[in-house]
């Protein structure tokens, strides 16, 4: 995949790989081969007619923060970035830039929580609607589109059950109404899914997650058309004030170098692990599109270009029969977040099940930059737990 507008010196058919990892020679700053931190707060000129320069304080631009930008347009295949001081600032004015008082937004169901929170919790103050919709569905968009529609919000694949939407035909849907479609792309990275190439008007991004990758920083970006990213700029970016420091982008450059080979070993990962707990008993199911068994594998495949590190898991079982195994697990930390070089779990919540009339519990996993056969023989121990004598499929499986 290439770049429309890539800012190092290569061809606009070059790989990830090469993208992240190629810098021309930079004479302006000696030949180094780290971008320097500028960590000032403002930039005085030569003479008062003619500054010479395109900077005046680091809250409207600063040449560290400016340069993680071009890189990160670049690998999306977007025109312009602007980044954040974290996921949710980019997410709170990707949406602000695009909606007024008594606008109308749609947004998938299983959102990302600080997203609904801030729709139902600040956006309800200032009169702008919500309706979710189960995004599965294209039918069940095109019903909540009102005359006061304003913005799409969709999360491809979610981060919880990784449901998908179908990008294509939302993109048509929102043209046929006028919308504009946001999409929270966190999950496949830059490097999974280029749903700009598919007509998605604003991509979003927590850097913290994947580009980030250390689990050190805190960020987020937008990116998309130059006219569009102009306009949160100016208005969401500067005077709300959530910019990125010169050292979080430094530190985000640093992460980006090695973003497409770590998607890879995580995605490797992910999926050995995941096809390992689709044997074990008592789980209902196991949520991660690169499974061939997940409803929407083949939408999953016409979208994206691999997969992520995050997958759930349905089990029959009660939250403290869930809480007391995670806790004795070794090689996974209980932790929130994901995509950085550490496997985590989360007991997420439980749910009546149906179907069974059981408890059924819901625990997410971040695989990280462990060997899997290491994670999969800590895993094992589900079978102290909840094992109904499947040893033997699930040697198989390993």
């Amino acid at each position: 995949m290439g770049s429309r507008n890539h800012p190092f010196g290569v061809g606009d058919e070059t790989l990830p790989y090469t993208l992240v990892a190629h810098d021309e020679h930079d004479e302006r700053h000696q030949g180094a081969v780290v971008f320097p931190i500028y960590q000032n707060s403002l930039f005085t000129y030569a003479r008062s007619d003619d500054p010479g320069h395109g900077y005046k304080y680091s809250r409207m631009g600063n040449p560290t923060v400016v340069e993680l930008e071009k890189r990160l347009a670049a690998l999306e295949n977007g025109e312009s970035a602007q980044c954040f001081a974290s996921g949710m600032a980019a997410i709170s004015a990707a949406i602000l830039s695009r909606v007024s008082a008594g606008d109308h937004i749609i947004c998938v169901s299983q959102v990302y929580f600080g997203t609904r929170e801030f729709m139902d919790h600040f956006l309800s103050r200032y009169q702008v609607e919500i309706s979710y919709v189960d995004g599965t569905s294209v039918e069940n968009i095109r019903e909540a589109v009102r005359d006061n529609t304003k913005v799409l919000y969709l999360e491809s694949p979610t981060s919880y059950y990784f449901q998908l939407q179908d990008l294509q035909a939302c993109v048509a849907l929102a043209g046929e109404f006028g919308m504009a479609t946001i999409l929270d792309n966190t999950w496949a990275s830059p490097c999974r899914q280029h749903a700009l190439d598919i007509g998605i008007d604003l991509v979003v991004h927590s850097l913290t997650k994947y580009v980030s990758g250390h689990s050190d920083v805190l960020g987020g970006a937008v990116i998309g058309k130059s006219s569009w990213i102009e306009r949160l700029s100016r208005v969401d970016h500067q005077l709300l004030g959530g910019i990125m420091t010169p050292h979080t982008a430094s530190l985000m450059m640093r992460g980006l170098r090695t973003l497409p080979l770590r998607m890879e070993r995580l995605g490797e990962s992910a999926l050995k692990v995941a096809l390992y707990l689709n044997s074990l008993p008592r789980i209902r199911n196991v949520n991660f599109p690169g499974l061939p068994e997940h409803p929407q594998h083949e939408l999953a495949k016409r979208q994206m270009t691999g997969w992520g590190s995050l997958l759930s898991i349905e089990l029959s079982a009660s939250l403290e029969q869930a809480k007391q195994w995670v806790d004795q697990l070794t090689l996974f930390r209980i932790g929130l977040s994901f995509g950085g070089y550490e496997s985590l779990v989360l007991v997420v919540g439980a749910a009546a099940d149906s179907e069974e009339k059981r408890p059924l519990t819901l625990i997410r996993f971040n695989i990280g930059l462990e060997d899997p056969a290491d994670l999969i023989r800590d895993l094992s121990s589900f079978y102290a737990w909840f094992g109904e004598g499947q040893q033997e499929r699930a040697g198989q499986a390993q």
